[in-house]
C-alpha cells in the first residue's frame, strides 16, 4: 500500500476511534504503530521507530517548563492568590457598572499569568465569583457567562501551557510565543470587560440594578485590598520580565516562579508537608497526562512524516490556488469544531503537525497563527455539545445550575470573542508587535 494512502486511512481511523470514546493517547499510539507497519512492512521497524520517538519526544530540557509552571500555579493558589486577586480587583472596580463582573475578568487575567490553565480558572472562579455576583442580585446566566468566557484567558496570557505545547510541536521559540500572547490576551480581557459594562448599562437588572457597588468600607481598607496581592504581581513581573529581558530561559523562569510561589506560601504561613505532598502529586498527575499525550503525538507525527501526508496536503492546497485567507478560515473552522469535542492539548497535537506546513507554505507567520489557533480552540471549549470549560464549571457549581444555563450565559460573550478573533486576523501586528520589539 502506498505510504500516502496509509497516512490518510490512519487519520480517518484515528478520528473514528476517538469519537467512539477511546483515550486519545492510546488511539494515537495504536494508529501510529499500525501506520508505520503498513508503510514499511516490518513490525520491528515500527517498534524501533516508535520507541525512539517515545524517548526523544520528552527528553529535551525544555519540557521541564511544563511541570514547573503547573507547580507554580498550584503553589500560588494554595497561598490564597485567587481570593486576593479577586478582592483586589473588586476593590478597584466595584463602582463601575457591572464592576464585580469586570473584576472577575481582571482577576482571571492575572490568575492566567500564574496558572496558564483555562479549566482551572473556570473551576476556581465558579466557586469564588459566582456566589459573590449572586449575592449582589446579578442574573445567574450572566454571571456564568462572565466566568466561562474570562476563563479562556488562562490559555492565552503567558505563561500558557497551550503556547508551550504549540512551541514544542512547531519548534518555535516559547519566549516569542509568550510575548505574542500578551496583547491579544489584553484585547480579549478588554473586550469582555466592555461587553459586561455595556450589558449592565443597557439592562441594569442583569448586573443587580443601578446601585450594586460592593461595600468595601473606608479608604484605608480599600487600599489594603488593592495592594494585598503585591507579592503575586512581583512574581509575575519576575518570571515574565526575566524571560523578555533575556535574563533566563522559560524553563529557568518556571523554576524561579515555582520557588517564588513557595516563598509566598511559607510567608503566609500556609505551608504544610501534607499540603506540599498533595501539590506535588497533583503536579505529577497533570504533567504525566500531558507528557503521555506528547509521546503519543510524537509517534503520530513521525508516522505522518513517513507517509508524507503533510507535504502532500500542502502541495494540494497550493495547487488549488485558493486565497490564503480561505484556507486559514477553513483551518480555524476545523479547530473550532474539534474544540467542541476534545481538550485543547489533544487538538493541538492532532492538528498542528498537518496544518503548520500548509500555513508556512502560504506565507503566514507561525507565531501569529499559534495565537489565533489557540483562541479559536478556546472558543470551541465554550460551545455545545461538550465544551471542557463548561463541564468544569458544572462540576464546581450547585446541582440546580444546568448546562443550558451556562451555554446561554456565554452566548453574548462568544459573539465578542469572535469579533476579537476577527480583529486579530485582520491586524496581525497586534500579535507580532511585542515579539518584534523584544526579540528584534
Amino acid at each position: 500500500m502506498e505510504p500516502l494512502t496509509v497516512g490518510i486511512i490512519s487519520i480517518a481511523v484515528l478520528f473514528v476511534l476517538i469519537l467512539a470514546g477511546l483515550h486519545i493517547g492510546v488511539v494515537l499510539m495504536l494508529t501510529s504503530y499500525a501506520g508505520v507497519y503498513f508503510i514499511t512492512g516490518r513490525a520491528s521497524v515500527a517498534a524501533n521507530l516508535l520507541k525512539n520517538a517515545a524517548y526523544s519526544s520528552v527528553a529535551d530540557y525544555v519540557f521541564a517548563v511544563i511541570p514547573l509552571f503547573i507547580l507554580m500555579g498550584l503553589l500560588a493558589t494554595a497561598a490564597g492568590a485567587t481570593r486576593d486577586l479577586f478582592s483586589s480587583a473588586e476593590a478597584l472596580l466595584n463602582r463601575l457598572r457591572g464592576g464585580v463582573g469586570i473584576s472577575t475578568v481582571a482577576a482571571n487575567a492575572v490568575f492566567a499569568a500564574i496558572t496558564g490553565v483555562s479549566v482551572a480558572s473556570a473551576a476556581v472562579f465558579s466557586k469564588l465569583a459566582v456566589p459573590e455576583m449572586m449575592r449582589l442580585n446579578y442574573n445567574l446566566r450572566f454571571s456564568l457567562g462572565i466566568v466561562a468566557s474570562s476563563a479562556l484567558l488562562g490559555m492565552l496570557i503567558p505563561p500558557s501551557v497551550l503556547l508551550i505545547v504549540y512551541g514544542v510541536v512547531t519548534e518555535q521559540s516559547i519566549g516569542l510565543l509568550f510575548a505574542a500572547g500578551v496583547f491579544p490576551g489584553l484585547l480579549v480581557a478588554g473586550a469582555l470587560s466592555a461587553a459586561i459594562w455595556l450589558i449592565a448599562l443597557i439592562k441594569p437588572e442583569m448586573a443587580g440594578g443601578r446601585h450594586t457597588a460592593v461595600d468595601i468600607g473606608d479608604r484605608i481598607k480599600r487600599r489594603v485590598l488593592v495592594l494585598r496581592p503585591w507579592p503575586l504581581y512581583m512574581l509575575i513581573v519576575l518570571v515574565l520580565g526575566g524571560i523578555y529581558g533575556g535574563f533566563f530561559t522559560p524553563t529557568e523562569a518556571g523554576a524561579i516562579g515555582a520557588f517564588g510561589a513557595l516563598v509566598i506560601l511559607i510567608a503566609r504561613r500556609k505551608f504544610t508537608w501534607r499540603g506540599i505532598l498533595e501539590l506535588l502529586l497533583n503536579t505529577g498527575k497533570a504533567s504525566a497526562g500531558i507528557f503521555f499525550l506528547f509521546i503519543a503525538a510524537s509517534m503520530y507525527s513521525r508516522m505522518l512524516s513517513l507517509s508524507q501526508v503533510p507535504t502532500a496536503i500542502a502541495d494540494w492546497v497550493i495547487q488549488l490556488d485558493l486565497a490564503p485567507l480561505s484556507v486559514l478560515l477553513a483551518f480555524l473552522l476545523i479547530l473550532l469544531i474539534l474544540g467542541m469535542i476534545l481538550d485543547s492539548v489533544s487538538i493541538l497535537l492532532l492538528s498542528i503537525p498537518i496544518m503548520a506546513p500548509v500555513i508556512l507554505a502560504l506565507g503566514y507567520d507561525p507565531i501569529w497563527f499559534g495565537v489565533v489557533a489557540i483562541i479559536t480552540i478556546e472558543i470551541g471549549l465554550l460551545t455545545p455539545p461538550f465544551g471542557m470549560v463548561v463541564f468544569a464549571m458544572k462540576a464546581s457549581l450547585p446541582a440546580n445550575v444546568t448546562l443550558e444555563d451556562i451555554y446561554i450565559g456565554t452566548a453574548p460573550f462568544l459573539l465578542m470573542l469572535f469579533v476579537t478573533l476577527a480583529i486579530l486576523i485582520a491586524f496581525p501586528q497586534i500579535t507580532l508587535f511585542l515579539p518584534e520589539l523584544l526579540f528584534n
